[in-house]
């Protein structure tokens, strides 16, 4: 073998070492935000869960923690659209403000959760 094939051949190697080293930067990458984007779905979810359940279990509205998680989720994580003060589905029983929330915010938590696990596939290579 001679130098000027040596050279064209290490030349070769090192570009298509670049190459690879380029996409699997993209692939880590695109890995990373898949995964955090899911990971964000799904705390955004289980705010609404925490929520819907102390309004089940009739937890102290005094408190600070349940407040807050309440405040939170009803401020702009239940989209708008599954609002307890003009929810999708308004139950009218001796229990219905428990089943009202039961029900927008299980819905709300699910879509969370379809569309993150939907975005994550879509983005993760």
């Amino acid at each position: 073998m001679t130098d000027d094939t040596r050279k064209d051949t290490e030349g070769k190697r090192a570009a298509v070492t670049g190459a690879n080293t380029t996409v699997l930067t993209v692939a880590r990458i695109r890995g990373i935000v898949a995964r955090t984007l899911w990971m964000i779905c799904l705390a955004l979810a289980l705010v609404l869960a925490f929520a819907a359940f102390s309004f089940a279990l009739k937890a102290n509205p005094d408190n600070a923690l349940v407040q807050g998680i309440q405040d939170f989720a009803d401020s702009w994580v239940d989209l708008g659209f599954f609002d307890l003060d003009n929810p999708v589905k308004q139950f009218e029983n001796p229990n219905g403000d428990v089943k009202t929330a039961l029900f927008n915010y299980g819905i709300a938590a699910v879509v969370y959760l379809i569309v993150g696990r939907f975005l994550e596939r879509i983005i993760r290579p």
